[in-house]
């Protein structure tokens, strides 16, 4: 139990909570009001992945998502919870141990959302290749396992494209309470209709023009129905993954999810 306020005392009250030195003062009884500590470890997994760089519009997927991540971190710390990440580029990971108090977990917050973002020559091989090939962005899974007490709430923002589940994700969603946030571009949705247009690929480093062929069209399809199953493999429960545009309201999207979420658990 943790200490709250002081209030006045009223008939039923435990006498046992009267604070004597305010009673004293004012003349009549006060009490202690106390409120059950309620303690919860966040961890954001930020999966830094070079194709977050796209956008279509004004806003970058991973600006979004930043965005997203500063807003759940936000949320920590008005919960009085403890928060932490561990942000992962083709070139390493850092990580912030969980933290409690506004203050360190804002200063944290504005340390992730300040990280540069993963230069574009990291997505292709070594050598200067232009190849597609991207180069394997690793997710220090052994030290995610660690970071965080049993029941704490994992949130992995990232990309997520079309992979395989990492090894011993079930294992991880019995432990955590694993929860999925990914941003949309439009185009991720629906291939553009504006005819030619020229767009630059952060993967493969190059501009890029698409035609509109249904070449094109037919593997855009493909690639976004086998992103989305992956998405719903590693993310089984419609209440554990959340998707918003980056032209849309990151906050209005995530007030709306953790509602949803709240209403499923009570029901």
């Amino acid at each position: 139990m943790e200490f709250d306020q002081v209030v006045k005392y009223e008939f039923g009250d435990d006498v046992r909570d009267i604070d004597w030195n305010v009673t004293a003062r004012l003349g009549e009884p006060y009490r202690k009001k106390f409120v059950e500590e309620r303690e919860v470890t966040v961890l954001i997994l930020f999966e830094d992945t070079p194709s977050l760089q796209f956008g279509s519009g004004s806003v970058s997927k991973r600006e979004a998502l930043l965005e997203l991540a500063g807003l759940v971190m936000m949320l920590g710390a008005i919960n009085r919870d403890r928060v932490g990440y561990v942000h992962a580029t083709p070139t390493g990971y850092s990580y912030r141990e969980p933290i409690r108090g506004r203050g360190a977990i804002m200063h944290a917050a504005s340390t992730l959302i300040g990280m540069p973002a993963p230069s574009l020559a990291s997505a292709r091989p070594a050598g200067g290749s232009n190849s597609t090939a991207s180069r394997p962005l690793e997710i220090p899974w052994k030290l995610v396992a660690r970071a965080a007490p049993k029941h704490s709430v994992l949130i992995w923002m990232g990309d997520f494209a079309p992979a395989p589940a990492p090894e011993g994700w079930p294992v991880f969603q019995r432990r955590y309470q694993a929860m999925g946030f990914r941003v949309d571009d439009p185009w991720d949705r629906q291939f553009p209709d504006a005819g030619t247009v020229a767009a630059f690929d952060p993967i493969s480093g190059r501009l890029v023009t698409l035609e509109g062929s249904s070449a094109e069209r037919s593997a855009h399809t493909a690639w976004r129905n086998e992103r989305d199953a992956t998405w719903q493999r590693l993310f089984p429960d419609p209440q554990s993954r959340l998707v918003v545009g980056n032209d849309e309201s990151r906050l209005d999207a995530l007030v709306k999810f953790f509602h949803a979420r709240m209403r499923g658990r009570s029901g």
